[in-house]
C-alpha cells in the first residue's frame, strides 16, 4: 500500500510509510528523536517489527518533508510502507546471506575443533582469515553497511557492536599471521556474523508470520468485479471501478466495494466484519461491504465508496496505524537503549583493558574456571584475553530484544483483535485498558439496534410532512426512522419549510411561514409513562412552542447487550448508560441490560462533562459510542471505542474500533489489551534480565563470544515466540481469556 496522508477535522495530517535501514531499537529512536525535533510535528511512532512509521503533522507539512528528515539520519523513508511481498522478499534475501555463511562457516568449525584438539593444521590461520574476509564482506557486508550508516550519522546500533566483534576477532587473524603474540579468533568472525545473519533470517521469517493479518485482509480484496457498461456485463479491475458504477454479483461471488443495492435480494456472508459466522439477508435500499461474500441470491449494487474509502482499505489502514503505534512503557526501554550500546562499549574497553593489564594478577580465576568451561584458555596470554573478553561483552549486549519486546506484541496483539472483529487505532490504550474503572455506555447504536422504528404517532400526514422535512437534515438513527416510516406511507416533505438547524442532543428546528416548527424531546415525559416505561423514546412536534402530537419510537436492545454488560462487572467494571434520552426510557432500557447507574437527558457537551467529573475522582474511564454526539467524550475518555457502524467523526475520535456493532466486543477489546500488554512487560523483563545476567558473566570471562551471539539471538528469538503466542489466545465469553 502507498504512503498514506489523511486530513482530520482539526486540520492534521496523518501519514503512514516505510523506513528502510533500520536493526535494532536504536535505530529506532534516532529516527524517532529526529522527527520529532521537526517544526509542526505532533506525535512520531516507529515500528521495528514492521519498519514503518506513523506521524501526525501540522496541514503544512509534506511526505518530502518527512522522508528527508529520516534520509539525514542515514536511514530511507518510503512512499510505500512494507507489504506482504515485500516482507517475503526480506526473509528470503535474509534465508540467502544465512544459507551462504552457513556453507563457509560450517566446515571452518569443523577444522577450528580440530586444530584446537591437538590436530596441528600449519595452515589452519591463514585459511581463517580467507574464510573470514569472504564472509564479512560477502554475506555480511550488509551489518557493516549498517554500522558504517550509523557511524556517519553520529550514533551506533546493533550492527555497530556485532561488526566491530567480527572485524576485532578477523584482525587477530591478520596480526598473528604477522607475527605478533596474539591467539587468532578468526574462526570467531565467521561463527558471529553466521550466527547473527541465522537470526536475522529467524526474525524476518517470525515477522512475516506475525504480520499474516494484514495478508488475511489483503487477500479479502477482490481484485476484480463484474459491471454493467452500456447494458452489458463486462469484468474489470476492482481498483479502477468507479463511483456510482453498477456491480452485478452472482451467488458464491464476492462483492468488491462498498455500496447500496438497486435491485435483487440476497444472503450475505459478513463474518469478516461481524465475526459472526451466520449469514444474513439484504435487500435493496441496503448498503453492503466490500469484501464479503454473496452466498445465496442475485445482486446489482451501486458503487458508493471506493479506493482507500472503502471499509475494507480503511480497516487495513487502520491494523498497519495500530501496529506502527507505541506504548507508554516502551519510553523507558527506549531511553535506556538511547545510552545502551555507547555505555557498551566503554564496558566492552574497560574489561578489555582490565583483563589485559592485570592478567597476572586475575590468571587464577581463568585457572579455575578453565576446570568447568572448555573454553576458557588460563595460558592464551594477556593480549588475547584482553580481545577474547572485549569481543564478548560486546556481542552479547546487543540491545536486540529490547527493542522488538514493544512492537512484536503489538504486530501479534492487533492481529488477534482484528480476527475478533477489532481495531486497536492507538498503542496507549492497550496499557490503560487494565486500569479501565468505569465504562460510558451510549444507548441508541450502541446498547440498542440502532434501527429504531416509529411504534405509533399522534400526527396526521400533513403535520408528518413538516416533521419529515425537518428530520431530513439529520442523520441520527431516530430521524432515520421517521423518514422510513413516511416513506413507507407515501407522505412527502413539506418544502415550505426554511431555515432549518440541527441541534445535537436538543432536536431539529425550522420556520414555516415565519413561525418556528420543531421536533424535540418532551417537555413533560410522565404524559408519557407508558410508552416510556416500555422502552420507547418519544418526540414532540411543537408549532410556535406550542405542542401539536407526538411520535414514538421503539429500538430493541441488542442480543448481546446483556450478556456483555454481564461480563464487563465481572471484569471488575462499572456500567453506566450516558443518553439524551428521557429518564424514564433509558431506565428502562438499562433494565433489561442490567445497568444500574444512567445518567439521561444529557447533551454532548454534558457527555463530556461527565467522563471528566468520573476522571477527577482518580478513576480510569472508557467511552463506548457510536455517534457524532459522542465524538467529544469518546475523545476526552482514557479510551474510546467506537462501533464500526457509526459515523466517520466518532470512529476518527476513538481509540478502538469494534468493526461490527456487537456490544460484546467490548469485554474482547479490554481482555486483548490486557493480553498484550501482559506480553510487553514478559518481553521487557525477558529482555532486561539476560542482559543483566550475560554481561556480568562476559566480563569475568565466562561466556565465548559465539554463544554470546547464540544468547543474543536467543534471546530475539524468545522475544517474538512470545508475541507470536497471542495468536492461540481464545477470546471467548468469560472474564478469563486461556492464556
Amino acid at each position: 500500500m502507498n504512503n498514506t496522508e489523511h486530513n482530520t477535522e482539526n486540520s492534521e495530517k496523518r501519514f503512514t510509510f516505510g523506513i528502510e535501514g533500520m536493526t535494532c531499537a536504536s535505530c529506532v529512536r534516532i529516527v524517532e528523536r529526529s522527527l520529532k525535533k521537526m517544526d509542526g510535528v505532533h506525535f512520531v511512532s516507529i515500528n521495528l517489527g514492521t519498519e514503518k512509521g506513523y506521524v501526525i503533522t501540522d496541514p503544512d507539512i509534506s511526505f518530502e518533508d518527512i522522508k528527508k528528515r529520516i534520509d539525514s539520519t542515514g536511514y530511507k523513508g518510503l512512499e510505500n510502507v512494507p507489504d506482504a511481498e515485500k516482507v517475503e522478499k526480506d526473509f528470503r534475501a535474509a534465508r540467502w546471506r544465512m544459507i551462504v555463511s552457513l556453507i563457509f562457516m560450517i566446515p571452518l568449525t569443523i577444522g577450528m575443533i580440530f586444530h584446537m584438539s591437538g590436530f596441528h593444521l600449519p595452515w589452519f590461520i591463514a585459511v581463517e582469515f580467507a574464510v573470514g574476509a569472504v564472509v564479512l564482506f560477502w554475506p555480511g557486508r550488509f551489518i557493516f553497511k549498517g554500522a558504517y550508516i550509523a557511524a556517519a550519522h553520529g550514533h551506533a546500533n546493533m550492527d555497530t557492536l556485532v561488526a566491530t566483534g567480527a572485524l576485532a576477532s578477523w584482525i587477530t587473524s591478520f596480526l598473528f599471521l604477522t607475527g605478533i603474540d596474539i591467539s587468532s579468533f578468526g574462526s570467531l568472525s565467521v561463527m558471529l556474523v553466521s550466527i547473527h545473519l541465522t537470526g536475522r533470517y529467524i526474525e524476518s521469517r517470525l515477522k512475516y508470520s506475525a504480520s499474516g493479518e494484514i495478508r488475511a485482509l489483503l487477500a479479502m480484496r477482490p481484485k476484480e468485479a463484474s459491471i454493467l457498461m452500456n447494458g452489458e456485463i463486462v469484468k474489470a479491475p476492482a481498483e479502477s471501478i468507479p463511483v456510482g458504477a453498477h456491480l452485478v454479483v452472482r451467488s458464491g461471488e464476492s462483492i468488491a466495494l462498498d455500496g447500496i443495492i438497486v435491485e435483487g435480494t440476497g444472503f450475505i456472508d459478513e463474518s469478516m466484519i461481524t465475526g459472526e459466522a451466520e449469514r444474513v439477508f439484504r435487500k435493496v435500499g441496503e448498503e453492503v461491504t466490500g469484501g464479503t461474500i454473496l452466498e445465496q441470491g442475485s445482486l446489482k449494487v451501486e458503487v458508493l465508496r471506493a479506493g482507500d474509502d472503502t471499509f475494507m482499505a480503511r480497516m487495513i489502514k487502520l491494523v498497519e496505524d495500530a501496529q506502527s503505534s507505541s506504548v507508554p512503557i516502551q519510553a523507558f526501554a527506549d531511553r535506556v537503549t538511547g545510552v545502551f550500546v555507547p555505555v557498551i562499549f566503554v564496558i566492552a574497553i574497560i574489561a578489555g583493558l582490565v583483563w589485559g593489564l592485570n592478567y597476572d594478577v586475575m590468571r587464577g580465576l581463568l585457572v579455575s574456571l578453565s576446570q568447568y568451561i572448555p573454553w576458557v584458555n588460563p595460558d592464551a596470554g594477556a593480549l588475547s584475553t584482553g580481545v577474547f573478553i572485549f569481543i564478548a561483552v560486546l556481542v552479547i549486549a546487543c540491545p536486540c530484544a529490547l527493542g522488538l519486546a514493544t512492537p512484536m506484541a503489538l504486530i501479534a496483539g492487533s492481529g488477534l483483535a482484528a480476527r475478533n472483529g477489532l481495531l486497536i487505532k492507538n498503542g496507549e490504550a492497550i496499557q490503560k485498558a487494565g486500569e479501565i474503572k468505569t465504562i460510558f455506555f451510549d444507548k441508541t447504536g450502541t446498547i440498542t439496534e440502532g434501527r429504531p422504528a416509529v411504534a405509533g404517532t399522534s400526527l396526521d400526514d400533513k403535520t408528518l410532512g413538516i416533521v419529515l422535512a425537518l428530520e431530513n437534515v439529520s442523520i441520527h438513527p431516530i430521524a432515520e426512522s421517521v423518514k422510513k416510516f413516511c416513506f413507507e406511507k407515501n407522505i412527502t416533505a413539506d418544502d415550505r419549510i426554511t431555515e432549518i438547524e440541527e441541534k445535537a442532543g436538543t432536536g431539529v428546528f425550522g420556520l414555516l411561514n415565519g413561525e418556528v416548527v420543531s421536533v424535540e424531546s418532551p417537555d413533560n415525559p410522565d404524559l408519557y409513562s407508558s410508552l416510556m416505561d416500555a422502552g420507547e423514546t418519544v418526540f414532540e412536534y411543537k408549532r410556535a412552542g406550542i405542542l401539536q402530537g407526538y411520535i414514538s419510537v421503539s429500538d430493541p436492545v441488542k442480543s448481546d447487550s446483556a450478556a456483555a454488560v454481564s461480563l464487563i462487572k465481572s471484569l471488575g467494571i462499572i456500567p453506566v448508560m450516558l443518553t439524551g434520552d428521557s429518564e424514564r426510557t433509558a431506565l428502562a432500557v438499562a433494565a433489561k441490560v442490567g445497568i444500574e447507574r444512567v445518567i439521561s437527558r444529557v447533551r454532548p457537551e454534558q457527555k463530556l462533562f461527565a467522563v471528566q467529573d468520573e476522571q477527577k475522582k482518580g478513576n480510569m474511564v472508557c467511552m463506548v459510542g457510536d455517534g457524532i454526539n459522542d465524538a467529544a467524550a469518546l475523545k476526552a475518555a482514557d479510551i474510546g471505542i467506537a462501533l464500526g457502524t457509526g459515523t466517520d467523526l466518532s470512529i476518527e475520535s476513538a481509540d478502538i474500533i469494534i468493526t461490527g456493532g456487537r456490544l460484546s466486543s467490548v469485554p474482547a477489546a479490554i481482555n486483548i489489551s490486557k493480553i498484550t500488554f501482559r506480553k510487553i512487560r514478559q518481553n521487557l523483563f525477558w529482555a532486561f534480565f539476560y542482559n543483566i545476567v550475560a554481561i556480568p558473566a562476559a566480563f569475568i570471562g565466562v561466556l565465548h563470544p559465539a554463544i554470546a551471539e547464540l544468547c543474543m539471538i536467543l534471546s530475539s528469538i524468545n522475544v517474538i515466540l512470545n508475541s507470536i503466542s497471542i495468536k492461540n489466545i481464545k477470546i471467548g465469553d468469560r472474564a478469563d481469556p486461556e492464556i
